[in-house]
């Protein structure tokens, strides 16, 4: 029987498939017995890939504890197996080894500036799972704040399942690209704030107090144990609130607070701002909530008379008036009563002040004289 060894010492008009056909039993060359090869060496290629990703399963998991990496190293060793096996296959039929690395070689310069987007994608999602920002399992937020679960994450792609039941499949290259925030990294617990302006004239200790029993009596707000570590800081964990802020209309308090679960900050914060609410109208009216008032003052001189007098003067002004109006603006006008002379108010008589008051019928003239309306100029 040949040796292995020696099919590397083929000679000039032998290629590698005829090399590795007299390893074939005789009753097995017959017409078309490469290509039956060729086949086999596929199949087993295949079964040889899921044989090494089922052995080094484990092996990898514990390896890598990202879940997304993992997949990522056994679908290589999966690829490359079965590429390996396609090329000895072609070998078999025919195709020289190196002519095959040649094409590959150059339809790849040829795909690559073709599909370039897609190269950068996969490059990218290189970078992604390298990186590690989120992982299969993970809440997270992009930049329009769409928030869900990341479902998958490849090469090309990242698939993401929104908390309105709707599927995302975003490239690489864009989420790269994209603040993301990712809620369940490390720790699921989440705080959250809430601010509530209050009067001045409200109890504030009292006002403190009612808001964080409105937290505690939440469900899937931690009501209290051991402080949450946040890098190198401790929080505590039961709620806390705090004077914020002394603004115009009232007191600012701020209510802090942790969640269990990111994908319920919403049904939380709206849970809690009821029981604020309700806890404040059952305060007696000790603590009020502030609001923007605004209150307009009349006095006795400048009040809504007086305002419509002014725009109906301003009226007058530029509208051109009829005769009827105008007599009845006349008719409006205030009269005044004459006095008699035995009113004490009247008029000073002759030698009252030590002269005497001409007559309305005696009019003065240019030399000094009087004139009455029967003389003659």
């Amino acid at each position: 029987m040949i040796r292995f060894g020696q099919l590397l010492q083929t000679t000039s008009g032998e290629t590698e498939a005829d090399a590795l056909a007299q390893l074939l039993p005789g009753w097995l060359q017959f017409p078309g017995h490469r290509l039956l090869m060729a086949l086999l060496v596929v199949a087993a290629g295949i079964w040889l890939s899921k044989l090494l990703v089922r052995l080094l399963g484990r092996p990898i998991a514990r390896r890598f504890t990202r879940q997304s990496v993992a997949q990522t190293v056994l679908g290589g060793v999966r690829g490359l197996t079965i590429g390996g096996s396609i090329i000895v296959a072609g070998s078999l039929v025919g195709l020289r080894i190196g002519d095959i690395v040649l094409s590959v070689t150059v339809f790849s310069a040829v795909v690559g500036i073709i599909l370039a987007p897609i190269v950068g994608n996969i490059l990218n999602g290189f970078f992604v799972l390298a990186d590690q920002p989120f992982e299969i399992g993970d809440m997270i937020e992009l930049d329009d704040e769409t928030r869900g679960f990341v479902d998958d994450i490849t090469i090309r792609y990242t698939k993401m399942f929104t908390l309105d039941n709707t599927f995302l499949v975003i490239p690489n290259g864009n989420i790269r690209e994209r603040d993301v925030t990712n809620y369940s990294a490390e720790d699921e617990r989440t705080r959250l704030s809430l601010d509530v302006l209050v009067t001045y004239e409200s109890d504030i200790p009292e006002a403190r107090r009612l808001m964080e029993r409105a937290a505690r009596d939440t469900t899937d707000v931690i009501q209290g144990g051991p402080d949450i570590r946040v890098g190198s800081a401790r929080y505590p964990a039961n709620p806390g609130c705090l004077i914020a802020d002394y603004a115009d209309n009232g007191i600012l308090l701020r209510l802090r607070y942790w969640v269990t679960k990111p994908y319920k900050i919403a049904t939380v914060h709206s849970e809690v701002r009821t029981k604020i609410r309700e806890a404040f109208a059952a305060a007696d009216a000790t603590v009020e909530m502030a609001y923007p008032h605004q209150q307009l003052v009349f006095d006795d001189n400048s009040g809504e008379a007086q305002v419509a007098i002014r725009e109906a003067a301003a009226t007058a002004a530029t509208d051109p008036v009829s005769p009827d109006a105008a007599g009845d603006a006349e008719s409006t006008e205030p009269t005044t009563e004459s006095t008699s002379p035995a009113d004490p108010v009247s008029s000073p008589t002759d030698g009252e002040f030590g002269g005497s008051i001409p007559s309305s019928d005696e009019r003065p003239q240019s030399d000094g004289s009087t004139a009455t309306d029967g003389d003659s100029s």
